[in-house]
């Protein structure tokens, strides 16, 4: 029998559908349980090299959830009885007809094999189809990937879930959309999502997505980028575009040309022509740095001037050395090694020192309060959602960059934002110093921030949740001869970075 086109549905079919994920779901198949149960700290951190492992000592209880991960994440094949433990005839039915399904011949038995032919990621309590994230595994794999591949739910498009603003938009757009992952999370809080991408295999997925979650308020488009939204502006904006600076042109999903910035550079520049007054742009991506040049000069360049504030989050980087060597691919030992050549003569001519991971916000800048700025923070890749801190980060910067900042801090009253991580250091050599850092404790942003001798004696007056009136921290550094403009320096620092906040802190944000 022919086996139907992956992401096939018919209407008459959507109501079984659904009541799969339902049934999956009821078993534990969610991203909280799954984690667990693999021994993960982050589904980021599973390896397909420790599938064996994962099978003998995380599976070998075969339950419905230990069937649903081999089968759905894991990629592996389930004999017919088992399969039968898991789906009716008729769910594996429908199953087959979506193209999800496949049962094949043991070559060494008679034994029937289940495997699916896309896989199902739990993202939060939601779950989304779309291709598999190790496509080139013995089974079921590929002699090569399809260039029409859609990119599998893993580390960047996780990074950028997590850090995407949730509050509740007009209209969001996800280019670049895939599986359509960050369309249909925006779907819950938008009340119109358009999803655009120029893979005809993604835009089937993505709608494949939307029918069997039920979304209504989705609109799925083939196209290039802003080409069907010309003269339209979204509140919400999210991308998570091919950036892979690739010597290659073999994955549509990766690859952004010898530079990378092929598909990212115009999604910045179109920004300021649909980006709404009060709205957010969110992208993950990878960028190649060069020594000496910022990495937001180059986006200053790619939004032509456009008055933008714009915050970059670095959640790592790779040597050029590093990064050549993890993109090598080869059948034998002499290919591996003209494949790593050729990949890091590309990133030599590009000048990049190293490639680093980042999720990129923008917003419009307020004229009345401050000129367009940015921000460079740097964290591990969050394990929840980091939404509200990227938030936070924003009104912080434009509550100490207005112009009046000494006269609407002076009559506040500080406190701690929370438990701080204090670290103090000698560093050893020609001149003996003191270095302290300090990091804001709970947070889904684990961000070290470096403090002066001003700064750390100022988080140690605080105590527990109480408030210090601005004048009061004034006066306990008169004894110590420091100044009032210092003091209050200090204090603004401290809350740019959100180690400490104001008791008015919203009014102050007006």
């Amino acid at each position: 029998m022919t086996e139907p086109a992956s992401f096939a549905v018919d209407p008459s079919d959507l109501p079984k559908l659904r009541a799969v994920l339902s049934k999956l779901a009821d078993a534990g198949y969610t991203e909280s349980s799954v984690r667990e149960r693999l021994g993960l700290e982050d589904l980021t951190d599973l390896q397909w090299r420790s599938l064996p492992m994962y099978r003998s000592e995380r599976l070998a209880s075969r339950d419905p959830l230990a069937l649903a991960i081999d089968l759905f994440l894991l990629q592996g094949t389930l004999p017919t009885n088992e399969l039968d433990r898991l789906f009716t005839p008729s769910e594996r039915d429908v199953l087959f007809r979506t193209g999800l399904l496949a049962i094949n011949k043991d070559t060494n038995d008679a034994t029937n094999l289940a495997r699916v032919r896309a896989s199902l990621f739990p993202v939060g309590d939601r779950l989304i189809f779309s291709d598999h994230a190790w496509p080139e595994l013995p089974h079921p794999g590929y002699a090569t990937v399809p260039r029409d591949h859609v990119m599998a739910i893993g580390s960047d498009s996780r990074r950028l879930a997590r850090c995407t603003t949730r509050r509740p938009f007009r209209a969001a757009l996800d280019l670049c959309t895939g599986s359509g992952i960050h369309a249909l999370l925006a779907s819950h809080h938008a009340s119109q999502v358009l999803a655009v991408d120029i893979n005809p295999r993604a835009a089937r997925c993505t709608r494949f997505n939307a029918l069997a979650s039920g979304t209504t308020n989705l609109e799925v488009v083939l196209a290039d980028l802003y080409d069907p939204v010309r003269g339209q502006r979204f509140d919400l904006i999210t991308a998570n575009p091919p950036f892979v600076p690739s010597p290659l042109d073999a994955l549509r999903f990766r690859d952004g040309g010898r530079t990378g910035e092929d598909i990212q550079k115009r999604i910045v520049a179109g920004l300021p022509h649909h980006l709404a007054p009060d709205g957010i742009a969110q992208m993950v991506t990878e960028l190649g740095e060069r020594d000496g040049e910022p990495l937001v000069h180059r986006l200053r360049e790619w939004l032509g001037g456009a008055p933008m504030d714009i915050y970059l989050l670095r959640l790592g980087e790779h040597t050029a050395a590093q990064y050549a060597s993890a993109h090598a691919k080869g059948d034998n030992y002499q290919a591996v090694l003209d494949s790593t050549a050729e990949w890091a003569t590309n990133l030599r001519e590009q000048g990049y020192q190293r490639i680093v991971s980042l999720v990129i916000s923008f917003q419009w800048s307020d004229a009345s309060c401050c000129g367009p700025w940015e921000r460079v923070d740097q964290s591990p890749s969050p394990h929840r959602a980091a939404a509200a801190e990227i938030d936070s980060a924003f009104l912080a910067e434009r509550l100490t960059r207005r112009p009046d900042w000494e006269r609407v801090l002076k009559p506040s009253r500080l406190r701690r934002a929370g438990p701080i991580a204090l670290f103090d250091a000698r560093v050893l050599g020609g001149d003996v110093r003191a270095v302290a850092k300090a990091t804001l404790m709970g947070q889904a942003l684990t961000i070290e921030h470096q403090i002066d001798p001003v700064e750390r004696e100022m988080l140690g007056r605080f105590d527990g949740d109480a408030s210090i009136p601005v004048s009061d921290i004034v006066a306990m550094f008169r004894d110590l001869a420091v100044d009032e403009p210092t003091v209050l320096a200090a204090a603004r620092s401290l809350l740019r970075r959100g180690l400490l906040r104001s008791d008015g802190q919203k009014c102050m944000y007006r």
